[in-house]
This record gives C-alpha cells, structure tokens and sequence, in this order.
C-alpha cells in the first residue's frame, strides 16, 4: 500500500496583503508605538515643509532686484542672484563673449559620453568617436584655430571645467586601475610591489596634497624651459589619486571570484589576458559596479578641490561670483542651493545608471 503525499498551495493570510494600506500598515502602523512615532514625524515633516516652501517660493524675490532682496532678507529667497550671477557660476572666468564655445563643447561631451553608456554603441568605432569628440573640445575650449580666440586654460571653469576634469579623469584612471588591481595578484614581485606602492602612497594622502604636489613642487623638478600645463597637472594628480582607490574596488572583485572559473579557463587552454577579458573581468567588473560608480560619484564632487590651484570649477566660480560683490554676498545659501541642484542632477543619474547596470548584469535585482 503506498500512499501518495500532494503538496498544497499556500493559503494568502487574512486580510488584505497586498498593495498601499497593507504597506503602511506593516511599516508604519504596525503597533502603537509606531503609530505614535509615526504620526509625530509626520507633523515635524509636515511643518518643516510648510516654512521652506514659505521662504523658498511664497515670500520669496525671482527678480534681480537688489532693494528688494535686501528688503525681505531673513524673511523669504532671493533667486534673484542667480539671474544676476548665474553666467559666471556656471561659466566661471571664461569671456563672456565666448560662452557659446563652452556650451557647445560641453554639451558634445555629455553626448558622447551618454553614447558610451548605450550597449548598441560599444562598438570598435567608439574609440574613434572619443578622440574626435576630444579634438573638437579642446579647439574650442583652447581656441587659437579655425579664427576661435585663443583662452588660456587658467580661465576655464565653472561647470565645463568640473565636467570636463571629471570625464577625462575617470575615462584614464578606469583602464589604470585595472592594470594595477591585476598587477596587485600577479605572481611578478616586481610588478606586484610597484602596485603596492602606487596604491599605498597615493591612499595615504589627501588629494588636496595631490594637487598641491602636481601643481607647485612638479614644476621645480622639470628641466629648465620645459613647463607642463596647470589643467594638465591636475587632470594627471586626479587621475592618479582616484586610479589608487578604483584598482582596491576592483581588486575586491577579482577576489570574490571563485578560483575555479580561472582553472576552468586553464583547462580550455586560454591565455592569461584571454581569461582576464573574456571570464575574469567581467565577472568582477559586475560585481562592484556599485562601488565602482561610488568611486565616479566622489570623484565627481571632489573635482572642487582644484581652486587650491586657482582653477574655479563650479564651486569656485560660486565663490569667485560672490565674494567679489558686496552688494550680493548676502545670498550666498541661495547660489550654493542653486549648485547643489547640479551636483545632484548629475550624481542622481550616475546612480539611476549604476541601478540599470546591476540589473543588467544580473548581480542584484531592482524592485
């Protein structure tokens, strides 16, 4: 006699389970004590939202009226200081009556870059599309053909020159931390230790220091006449500095690996740099992109620190704009408010991005 056991489908829980009340009711009204909690903070919420929606729009000046900024000072916003100084925020010291040339450059990096980050597009003709992308930019950033003005690198700035320091610096310093993060577990002591000490000595200090280094005590060191550009310094000290702390990211990532998938690769008779590019790298790769795009994001806001060496990106040409008038210094948490809105567009979607690749790749599930 045999006797057969079927498996039954479990039976939903009483009650709704599912959708918003359900929601609220498991994480915000579970007990009395959550309810409480919850209700009170609402109220906080609530009231602070009410005051800065009063000081940011009701009571607030949109016009550039100097009278009446001062006027309903303390009381509401004056955005009218970003009429007033936006230009030179966001182009910094740059001519005024070139900042068509900025604009357009700066946009074509963007587009490229936003290319770049399409599967479609990775391509062979890719590289090919970065240099010309490159060419353009510096024409007509640098100027001095094609009839341009010429403009010295020390007036670049604003948001051009943080976007600019952060794509060259992260397009360089990506493909350095691979080959140092590789050259970190190489059975080569000479190449292993020259790793470990580009990672080591550039981890122990600040990139403030990095940056004074390349930009005042380089200089001393060159042969007499030979003189390398301040953008050109910066650009390598930050490359440098992030390639130190993205080839740790990655190194995570090839650890995490199973040793097998390399046997695996050996026994199929690959190569070394076979097995790095087609089953080593891309597993790793995938597994940090989330620390990988922290990586970018930092290096994204860290690219202020370069007026140390008077080059004013974004934050410096806030700095720049205000501190030399008087009249609307005052207004400063409205200027810093209006930056902090760009900085947040562009890390927001350099996050959303991070998210979609995760997905993509399958290492973690959105929901």
């Amino acid at each position: 006699m045999s006797i057969v056991f079927k498996s039954l489908e479990a039976r939903p829980m009483p009650g709704r389970s599912s959708g918003p009340l359900a929601w609220l009711r498991t994480h915000l009204f579970s007990s009395w004590g959550n309810t409480a909690l919850t209700l009170v903070l609402s109220a906080l919420g609530l009231l602070a939202l009410v005051s800065s929606l009063d000081w940011a729009l009701f009571q607030a000046v949109f016009g550039s009226q100097l009278q009446a900024c001062n006027d309903m000072r303390g009381v509401g916003a004056c955005w009218g200081v970003i009429s007033e100084k936006g230009r030179l925020i966001v182009m910094g010291r740059y001519p005024e009556t070139e900042h068509w040339r900025p604009v357009i450059a700066t946009a074509l990096m963007l587009g490229v870059v936003v290319l770049s980050c399409m599967p479609r597009f990775w391509n062979k003709a890719l590289p090919l599309v970065w240099l010309v992308m490159l060419a353009v930019y510096f024409v007509l950033m640098k100027g001095g053909l094609l009839g341009l003005t010429p403009v010295d690198t020390d007036q670049w700035g604003g948001l051009p020159l943080t976007v600019m320091l952060t794509v060259i610096s992260m397009t360089l310093a990506f493909p350095l931390a691979i080959f140092v993060a590789l050259g970190r577990r190489s059975n080569m002591p000479a190449i292993k230790t020259l790793c470990t000490l580009y990672v080591e000595l550039v981890r122990g200090v600040p990139l403030i220091t990095v940056l004074f280094m390349a930009s005042f005590m380089l200089p001393l060191f060159m042969p007499e006449g030979v003189k390398i550009d301040v953008l050109v310094r910066v650009v390598v000290g930050i490359t440098l500095f992030s390639g130190a702390y993205m080839a740790e990211v990655i190194r995570g990532g090839l650890q995490a690996l199973p040793k097998g998938q390399t046997e695996a690769a050996a026994t199929l008779g690959l190569s070394y740099w076979q097995t790095q590019r087609m089953i080593v790298l891309p597993q790793a790769l995938a597994t940090v992109v989330p620390s990988i795009m922290n990586t970018f994001i930092g290096l994204f806001k860290d690219t202020s620190l370069v007026t140390i060496v008077s080059l004013y990106e974004l934050t410096g040409a806030l700095g720049l704009a205000l501190n030399s008038d008087a009249d609307w210094r005052p207004f400063k948490i409205e200027a810093y408010l209006f930056i902090t809105f760009i900085y947040f567009a562009f890390c927001f979607a350099m996050s959303r991005y991070s998210l979609w690749i995760e997905e993509r790749t399958a290492v973690s599930k959105v929901r």
